[in-house]
């Protein structure tokens, strides 16, 4: 559970679980956080601190999903996960290290919640007789609206 800092404006601290869904959640002990320098414009404040946030998640090891979780995920996130089986999310948005700390959980637990999500079957539908016809019916006025654009023959 989060709890609050006795300092003068409520801040939550991170060592808390991340629930994905209801019916996974990542310990806070399989999330490792890594601050680092943020690139880009910004002067000499970027030069000076480390914004940017780098989430890393080892999905392999991970005890809080099953393997057919873990396949799911590997399925949807492959190209994020590196050969070790860690899943590695960087933020820097922001100007603080906090709010890209918790920018970084809240996109961790959206785009494992998105993997985890299982697509319904499409159930494969046939054209109703009367939309063919609407079909058929276009091409038809479409055909004549551009016969109708070209000069006229003479027919000798």
């Amino acid at each position: 559970m989060a709890t609050l800092c006795a300092a003068s404006s409520p801040r939550l601290i991170m060592d808390e679980d991340l629930q994905v869904n209801a019916s996974v959640t990542i310990p806070a002990s399989e999330l490792s956080f890594k601050a680092s320098r943020a690139g880009g414009a910004g002067g000499q404040h970027v030069n000076k601190t480390s914004s940017r946030v780098t989430v890393e998640w080892d999905v392999e090891m991970s005890l809080a999903i099953t393997k057919l979780e873990k396949l799911r995920i590997y399925k949807h996130l492959g190209g994020r996960i590196n050969s070790e089986g860690v899943l590695q999310l960087s933020v820097d948005e922001s100007r603080s290290q906090h709010a890209n700390r918790e920018l970084a959980r809240r996109r961790l637990a959206e785009i494992v919640r998105g993997a985890l999500k299982v697509q319904k079957k499409r159930v494969k539908t046939r054209p109703s007789r009367a939309s063919k016809e609407r079909r058929i019916d276009a091409k038809r006025k479409t055909s004549c609206k551009k016969k109708m654009r070209c000069k006229p023959r003479r027919d000798d």
